[in-house]
């Protein structure tokens, strides 16, 4: 017997899923769906330096990840709420978010898509996209 190892939870459950490729039902949306709506909540609200990284083939965590900064730690707190509550409103997916008593950094897990929201100098000191994004993207326009 093959051992499944399972790679994450289902958003919408929270219950554990085998990789993503074995999954055997798909939601009624695509990741990319779930993107564009991600991208439009944090450029609603107004957050900024917003980069897009495609994760597709490179992590079973997520196809997507976005990065984006808030200029207090209210708006960055007041970002991630409102982008959980869209996300829940128009895909039925109930999002993990760690970090928003502080405000400093801000990860919302929505399944398909994970987004960091940052308070500047925090963005500045971590410097996710310099891990994730192939050498020279950052300068080439990957930010939205």
């Amino acid at each position: 017997m093959e051992d499944d190892v399972l790679s994450h939870s289902d958003p919408a459950t929270g219950l554990p899923v085998g990789p993503r490729a074995n999954r055997a039902s798909g939601p009624d949306y695509t990741p990319e769906q779930l993107l564009e709506a991600v991208l439009a909540s944090v450029d609603d609200d107004k957050a900024e330096g917003i980069v897009q990284i495609d994760l597709r083939g490179r992590s079973d965590v997520a196809d997507y990840m976005v990065i984006c900064s808030g200029r207090s730690s209210r708006q960055v707190a007041a970002i991630s709420e409102k982008l959980a509550d869209r996300v829940k409103q128009g895909f039925g997916i109930v999002s993990k978010m760690e970090g928003k008593e502080t405000g400093d950094w801000v990860l919302i897990d929505t399944g398909d898509v994970i987004v960091h929201v940052f308070r500047p100098e925090v963005r500045e000191f971590y410097q996710l996209e310099k891990m994730w994004l192939p050498s020279g993207d950052a300068l080439r326009g990957s930010v939205v």
